[in-house]
């Protein structure tokens, strides 16, 4: 069971392309100027199994999957089985939003094990005095994207080399 705010279809703000965002609740980071600010309490969630997820993240063929919120690394366990039922059903790719920064997340053996399952971590907290509006999926300076499956080859983190007007 996974605490869900919201299943948004068919969004462009959370990953390249058409993605299907799962917006978990629960994060204590407490960020100021936070978008989602609603998302702290987790009880402002309802549950939901992988398998009602799944049938919404199955719906839209061509969307892949983006886990935001809150922050999904409050759930790594539920986040993980997801995961692993998006790469056992379809061929999306996965991004996650996280408070934490990709270094904190390896000592922590569950996080770990769904940061395996992740293509693209954007990680770090939103820092207002770093806000910047031009960046690409990110809200502040801070905030990196990281390529998971090189970065968890070489044991650190690999920034993900993307421009999207290439």
């Amino acid at each position: 069971m996974i605490s869900i705010l919201d299943i948004v279809h068919d969004t462009m703000v959370d990953g390249p392309g058409f993605r299907t965002s799962v917006y978990c609740a629960g994060c204590s980071h407490g960020c100021q100027g936070c978008h989602n600010p609603q998302s702290w309490d987790i009880r402002n969630g309802h549950e939901m199994t992988t398998e009602q997820i799944m049938v919404e993240i199955l719906a839209d063929p061509f969307a892949n999957v983006t886990f935001t919120g809150g922050d999904p690394m409050f759930q790594p366990e539920g986040f993980l089985e997801l995961a692993q039922a998006i790469r056992r059903d379809t061929a999306k790719t996965i991004w996650c939003f996280t408070g934490f920064l990709f270094e904190n997340l390896l000592s922590h053996s569950s996080r770990r094990a769904l940061l395996g399952q992740i293509d693209v971590l954007v990680d770090g907290p939103f820092v207002r005095s770093l806000r910047d509006t031009d960046l690409i999926f990110r809200g502040s300076s801070n905030q990196r994207l990281i390529d998971v499956p090189r970065s968890l080859k070489a044991g650190h983190a690999v920034l993900l080399d993307y421009n999207p007007f290439v």
